[in-house]
């Protein structure tokens, strides 16, 4: 099996905003990476205490299509551990030490489609949108993208430059409207003053969208409140829930910044007829040819007993989102604290993310892909 890690060059810095900043990435030898539109990229950074490395995923701002560079866009959190340590001290030639792109977010291009695309994000949700958007229009040359983008105000707009570009040059298959918060100045034509929510979303959409809002693709992402009224607007227009594609980016821990996946379906792995109780147990787990044999206790997941043993399981957001971690349980039960990783797809072949899993039975085996 080959390994899941990268190590990455910095080829290339791009300024987006004052607080943002694309960072061009290249493998040795200009070898393309293998990614999907709306994929991210786990990064692995020495900037915990003591040097202890950190992960932190990180949406794609690139398109297959300009392989071998793969491009991460990173904006600044306040009091944000790996932002900050990126943005103060990564320079061009620095190596990164990554993972390969994953995620279930994604946007496969087909040059025969002739499609409706509506893309609504706020913040750097735009960041897998614009990888898509950007496939779109390459791709597809029959396909329609409307472009739903709330900011703070004018300046914080990441991308502001490329997608005005982008939407000159579409002749009209590029449509962008922005949202603005706390505008700075007067607004615009397809500007609007306030927050993203679902009356605005049904006013846009009115006005801006061509084909009937049920046979659109909708692709959601950003915070979990502006998702909560996109939903709502959408519900209302009737469109079906396999045409809505999501993308929370949530906070997993004080330490943690963003960490982002596609929700997946919502049973659960436990069954009634255990016993349901979460203590110290044993658990097996199979990963690249090595059995691991140890004990997690109540307070831990699977994953976090490993890694305090220096048991080096793959994973990245620790959040039960992204699917670094994911594994299938060969026996035993177990019980999930979060499933929007796992489609109904995976529960049902028994499928789980050991950054969130607790076992609930003696006999736990898992094997991590």
């Amino acid at each position: 099996m080959s390994s899941p890690y990268l190590t990455l060059t910095v080829v290339e810095l791009t300024q987006e905003t004052n607080d943002a900043v694309t960072i061009h990435l290249e493998a040795p030898g200009r070898q393309p990476i293998a990614s999907a539109p709306g994929q991210f990229l786990t990064l692995i950074l020495p900037c915990g205490p003591g040097g202890k490395k950190e992960r932190r995923a990180y949406s794609l701002s690139s398109t297959p299509s300009e392989a071998p560079r793969l491009s991460v866009t990173v904006k600044r959190v306040t009091g944000g551990l790996v932002s900050n340590y990126l943005l103060d001290t990564v320079r061009v030639g620095q190596q990164l030490e990554a993972m390969a792109p994953l995620g279930n977010f994604t946007l496969t291009p087909n040059p025969a489609a002739a499609r409706s695309l509506v893309l609504v994000g706020a913040g750097s949700g735009i960041t897998p949108l614009m990888s898509m958007l950007k496939a779109v229009l390459r791709d597809e040359p029959r396909s329609q993208v409307l472009l739903v983008y709330g900011n703070r105000n004018e300046s914080s707009v990441i991308f502001g430059q490329q997608l005005r570009q982008l939407e000159a040059q579409s002749g009209g298959r590029l449509q962008v409207e922005h949202i603005y918060s706390q505008p700075t100045g007067p607004v615009a034509a397809h500007q609007h003053t306030g927050r993203l929510n679902r009356t605005m979303l049904l006013r846009i959409l009115e006005q801006r969208h061509q084909a009937p809002p049920a046979q659109a693709d909708y692709y959601l992402c950003g915070p979990d409140g502006m998702m909560a009224e996109a939903k709502s607007a959408l519900e209302l227009l009737g469109v079906p829930q396999a045409q809505i594609r999501r993308e929370s980016f949530v906070a997993a821990a004080e330490t943690q910044e963003t960490a982002a996946a596609q929700p997946g379906g919502h049973g659960d792995v436990s069954d009634s007829d255990d016993d349901g109780q979460i203590v110290t147990r044993n658990v097996t787990v199979n990963y690249e040819g090595t059995e691991y044999q140890f004990e997690v206790k109540p307070s831990q997941t699977i994953l976090e007993a490993a890694l305090d043993l220096d048991i080096d399981l793959p994973y990245s957001c620790q959040a039960g989102l992204c699917t670094a971690c994911r594994g299938k349980c060969l026996s035993g039960k177990v019980h999930l604290d979060e499933r929007e990783g796992l489609s109904d797809s995976e529960m049902n072949q028994g499928y789980v993310l050991v950054c969130v899993a607790h076992p609930l039975t003696r006999d736990v085996v898992i094997e991590i892909d």
